[in-house]
């Protein structure tokens, strides 16, 4: 079989090249010896037949109405997707797109899918920069950090817990928001190259749910070493390198 990873809506939410992440999984994938391909969706037209993951990059404020109302004709496969225990990462206003809401610093108001508990909500000034998070399944997640909104009511579990940087904000002191097999993030890196094992998991998601086993290629090893290199010097540089340990 041939794993099928839809990057969705890649000309409209790729601002931090979020939608790579479809292509760190799919290159994952065939280094374990597993075949993948990546489908961008922009509409319905275009969805596969079969769909073992999503990916949902980054946009702007400017091009959130035209990505809501695209996303809007796949709303009951999204719903789908997610109750069925399908893989969806979703990052930036990908991720709030998929909420209750998001109010804008301008006074709108945009109404989400409903596929993630919370909404996005205007912050005093713009965070940017390194943002640490440390996870009790999957470890420690490093990532840049770039949003004007902070993120409240998630009711789901956190991605994980803020050891650098603002996260969601309000002093909740999380960073991201995981229901079942979706995932929510502010991390963009992209988040699945900077850290591997992330997307390990994710794969192994994957190939549960085929009937199938996920061992990391060779080649995946010496890779991540140089993705590991990489988040030891942003741990450095944050300054919590010796507290992570």
């Amino acid at each position: 079989m041939t794993f099928t990873i839809v990057s969705l809506l890649p000309t409209l939410q790729n601002t931090n090249g979020d939608a790579q992440n479809a292509a760190v999984l799919a290159q994952r994938a065939r280094w374990a010896g597993l075949e993948a391909e990546v489908v961008a969706v922009d509409d319905r037209s275009t969805l596969p037949d079969r769909v073992d993951a999503v990916v949902l990059g980054s946009g702007s404020d400017a091009s959130l109405e035209t990505s809501r109302s695209a996303m809007l004709g796949l709303h009951d496969e999204l719903r789908r997707w997610g109750t069925e225990g399908v893989p969806i990462l979703a990052v930036g206003t990908g991720w709030e797109l998929l909420s209750w809401g998001i109010e804008t610093a301008g006074g709108r108001s945009i109404e989400g899918l409903g596929i993630l508990p919370g909404r996005a909500v205007p912050r005093d000034g713009r965070v940017t920069g390194d943002l640490i998070v440390k996870s009790p399944l999957l470890g420690v997640f490093v990532g840049f950090e770039n949003h004007a909104r902070d993120y409240v009511g998630a009711e789901g579990s956190p991605l994980g817990r803020v050891r650098a940087g603002a996260g969601n904000g309000r002093e909740s002191g999380q960073e991201g928001v995981v229901m079942g097999a979706v995932f929510g993030t502010h991390l963009h890196g992209p988040v699945l190259a900077k850290n591997p094992g992330f997307a390990d998991h994710l794969l192994g998601i994957m190939a549960d749910r085929a009937g199938l086993g996920y061992v990391p290629g060779g080649r995946s090893e010496e890779v991540d070493g140089y993705a590991m290199a990489a988040r030891t010097a942003q741990l450095r540089a944050a300054g919590v390198e010796a507290s992570i340990g």
